[in-house]
């Protein structure tokens, strides 16, 4: 039985970094398939209004933005196919993607896979999140948010960030963390404690997010670790800061990732890596900014690194 013949590139992940490539590698001819994962069209289909994307001075709905994308591509020839991939064989040309039902060969790879936020799975966490109170990103959601009290989960660096980023619009923050000392850095954590719009709400945990009968946030339920007293935070914003999972297990074994699991790229570029022909685009790579647009930029150059490694080998 003959082998199927070896895709030009296939991209695996379809939110903003997927399918940036996805219309850049179809528009240069290659015919890309683009395998959808567990979430097509990425994170931002939760999101009701995105606000910071070029070229929607009013906004435009996530799932929206990311299905118009879609159309882009496919109406350029990207094909569309449903796949998980479990584990991959980079030794030889081709690539070989290996899937629950089949293998997928392709001459080039880019890796879109995202990142999945670390949830804290308290009740009322995944009812709420999504346009309805609860949230992971204060960049992309703090202006929603003015003039309102708004609450942060976590102890690192991020939350500290993002507590410090939602004073530009909340009137009170509290943020919340099960020690009595943050985890960040000494300069962003005397920064956050020493704001005046910042409460801390120290040695406490989350227990459950509650809101009112139209769907939305309405307070944070918090327990104090030492005393075990419960109480309420009146907030209409939860922002859940405990740090993000790069989707990138398949691959770690074969391509090169830091401590926490993301992509590493080489020799200066931000998509490159040492396997040559495969690319890494998006949040499965970026820990640093992790929006929509600076994933796009990267699956632009995910996309024409390809196209030039296929010119340059015959592809």
């Amino acid at each position: 039985m003959s082998k199927p013949p070896a895709e030009n590139v296939v991209i695996i992940g379809t939110g903003c970094a997927g399918l940036t490539a996805a219309i850049y590698a179809a528009r240069s001819n290659l015919n890309p398939l683009v395998l959808d994962g567990p979430l097509p069209g990425g994170q931002l289909t939760t999101t009701s209004e995105v606000e910071n994307f070029p070229g929607f001075p009013e906004g435009v709905d996530g799932f929206h933005l990311m299905d118009s994308l879609r159309k882009q591509a496919a109406k350029f020839g990207a094909r569309f196919e449903q796949a998980l991939v479990q584990s991959v064989d980079f030794a030889s040309l081709p690539r070989k993607l290996i899937c629950a039902d089949r293998t997928i060969l392709a001459k080039t790879v880019i890796i879109a896979t995202g990142a999945s936020p670390r949830m804290t799975g308290i009740p009322g966490e995944r009812e709420l999140y999504g346009g309805k109170g609860v949230t992971t990103c204060a960049t992309c959601d703090g202006a929603f948010y003015r003039k309102m009290h708004v609450a942060v989960i976590g102890g690192g660096d991020s939350a500290a960030e993002e507590a410090l980023f939602l004073t530009r619009f909340a009137n009170k923050v509290y943020f919340v963390h099960r020690r009595d000392t943050l985890r960040a850095s000494k300069i962003m954590a005397d920064r956050a404690t020493s704001h005046p719009a910042i409460q801390m709400v120290w040695d406490s945990t989350p227990v459950a997010v509650t809101g009112v009968p139209e769907g939305r946030v309405s307070g944070l339920t918090i327990r104090n670790v030492k005393t075990g007293a419960e109480s309420v935070l009146p907030v209409k914003g939860v922002f859940v800061a405990i740090g993000h999972v790069p989707n990138s297990a398949p691959f770690s074994s074969v391509l090169d990732v830091d401590p926490n699991g993301y992509f590493v790229p080489v020799g200066g570029s931000q998509v490159r890596t040492k396997v040559p022909g495969v690319y890494v685009a998006g949040d499965c790579a970026d820990h640093v900014y992790r929006q929509a647009v600076t994933a796009a930029g990267m699956g632009c150059q995910a996309a024409i690194d390809a196209e030039r490694w296929l010119a340059e080998h015959g592809g």
